[in-house]
């Protein structure tokens, strides 16, 4: 697949048969994503796998979630809610989930960079998901959950959750959002 073409089919995938992702597709996805660019090779990411009961942990610190989205019932809506709870009860029925932690850091500059550098190793690993014929999806980690997804990750002292990955093989095919077009400026 031509990075351009896997760039414009890839799509968030929240629905999943189930089918069990071979350890060595896991381990492509996560090579992938460490050849990703960090401010002075710093890497500071690190891949936390969960399946099997972890993943059911996962799955019931996630479900925690729900009970504080009422904070934002205004912007999702009565269904936008139901809809994030019925996914966090089985996060889509996805066979693996991957917490990808980086060091915490108190200086601003550090984080921002730190968080960069996960972002492009999140994007490398999204892009060879789809090429492998996998289905994946970044989540947010809710900052009320954060500790207890730590717990679950077994992510070291020092360290924290950045981002959720779901992954597995899709079980839908979303269709393709328009992009904003009002998004660069040139400057001479």
């Amino acid at each position: 697949m031509e990075l351009m073409a896997a760039i414009r089919s890839r799509r968030s995938i929240r629905v999943f048969d189930g089918r069990p992702v071979e350890d060595g597709t896991i381990a492509e996805l996560v090579q992938a994503a460490t050849f990703a660019p960090s401010r002075m090779n710093s890497q500071p990411w690190h891949f936390h796998v969960a399946r099997g009961a972890a993943l059911r942990r996962v799955t019931e610190v996630m479900v925690m979630s729900t009970s504080y989205l009422e904070e934002y019932i205004e912007a999702l809506g009565p269904e936008g809610i139901e809809k994030a709870a019925r996914f966090y009860a089985d996060l889509g029925n996805a066979p693996v989930v991957i917490g990808i932690s980086s060091p915490h850091y108190e200086d601003s500059f550090e984080a921002r960079d730190a968080a960069i550098s996960v972002g492009a190793a999140l994007e490398n690993l999204l892009l060879v998901a789809s090429e492998l014929g996998l289905g994946a999806c970044s989540l947010s980690v809710p900052h009320w959950i954060a500790d207890r997804l730590a717990e679950v990750f077994e992510v070291p002292p020092g360290r924290e959750i950045i981002t959720l990955v779901v992954a597995g093989y899709a079980d839908e095919a979303p269709q393709s959002k328009d992009r904003h077009a009002d998004v660069v400026t040139f400057l001479s």
